[in-house]
């Protein structure tokens, strides 16, 4: 791919419209949840379940945020106890492209690096790549 040369002015603006986009979706959590809830509504046990080692604070923090900024809804049911559903938004299909290259991006660079270790005795342990919790979800987006 060719980088785009940019002038100045079209340089600051891209600089800033990407702060934009790592202040909405900044954080370790944020986009694995979201794939998370690809296959519809989950309540919050659900998605603390399959986001292993999230704590229940962190979880309550990035859905609270990820409503806020119309990627997911909150969805109160009025039965006894309260039930409560997370789902995405019709918006947050715009993030598919962006989830997508991302995760193509993760495969390639945990190939580079395996490959490369693999040759190198500088790096012996480095091969060994920890496996992320989120891997699963990600495979929903394929």
């Amino acid at each position: 791919m060719e980088r785009k040369l940019h002038t100045k002015e079209t340089c600051k603006q891209s600089v800033t419209e990407i702060t934009d986009a790592l202040y909405v979706l900044n954080g370790k959590w944020k986009l694995p949840l979201i794939v998370s809830l690809t296959n519809g509504p989950k309540r919050f046990n659900e998605i603390q379940r399959e986001l292993k080692n999230i704590t229940p604070k962190v979880l309550s923090k990035e859905l609270r945020e990820l409503e806020q900024n119309e990627f997911v809804i909150r969805k109160v049911f009025d039965t006894v106890p309260v039930s409560v559903t997370y789902e995405l938004t019709e918006y947050s299909k715009c993030l598919d492209d962006i989830i997508e290259a991302l995760r193509a991006f993760g495969q390639q660079h945990r190939e580079r690096i395996i490959g490369k270790n693999k040759s190198s005795s500088v790096h012996e342990h480095a091969a060994e790549l920890p496996e992320p919790e989120y891997a699963d979800e990600l495979e929903v987006l394929k």
